[in-house]
């Protein structure tokens, strides 16, 4: 009969370690596999669980990319703008941007991956979504400012400037990972730099 006990050895604690253990494994396979490249008992055998225990905390795969992709994106966005110093001049604030940008694809390389994925875009809720605004809102802002300043140039839209400088960063990434490039110290200063140029026309 106490095979049949109604969940007392699951206390809550025991729960929210299962939930944890289920997003980080999500964040593994994904981040190696895609979203739509992972099947769910591969991501429990990963997490260590049944599948079905999945299910019992995230509906769907959607649901659960969502509070993934959520968590993901917010700690990224403490990390490369959280606690910026003010007496920094602009110049120096960019390279220190640029130094947490590269800092994240080396520490948190899953979490680099998993939020550079393209297919996971189908699957963001409207929730998902209005965060990566609310995300970008201020960083585009800042971009719109340092225009009015006179310090960015001011013939190409803030939007499309700071696209060109992400995709600058993240295309160099990519090069390294699939080896096709191998980055030193002097290479990722030159970069900064040329981005830092193409800001200041």
């Amino acid at each position: 009969m106490n095979s049949h006990s109604k969940g007392n050895k699951a206390p809550r604690p025991r729960i929210k370690d299962k939930r944890s253990a289920i997003l980080r494994a999500a964040l593994t396979v994904f981040a190696e596999g895609g979203v739509n490249g992972v099947p769910m008992p591969t991501l429990a055998e990963q997490a260590g669980v049944g599948t079905g225990t999945i299910y019992r905390y995230f509906v769907s795969k959607e649901v659960l990319v969502n509070e993934l992709f959520r968590e993901e994106k917010l700690a990224m966005s403490k990390r490369l703008y959280g606690q910026l110093d003010d007496t920094l001049n602009p110049q120096q604030q960019f390279a220190v941007i640029w130094q947490r940008m590269v800092e994240f694809t080396r520490e948190a390389p899953d979490s680099y991956r998993f939020m550079e994925l393209q297919d996971h875009r189908p699957y963001l809720d409207q929730a998902s979504r209005e965060l990566e605004r609310k995300i970008l809102a201020p960083v585009l802002a800042y971009y719109r400012s340092m225009q009015n300043k006179g310090t960015y140039r001011s013939d190409i839209r803030a939007e499309v400037l700071m696209a060109l400088v992400w995709g600058a960063f993240v295309n160099m990434m990519k090069a390294e990972r699939d080896g096709y490039l191998r980055l030193d110290l002097a290479d990722i200063e030159a970069a900064r730099d040329a981005c830092w140029s193409l800001c200041t026309g």
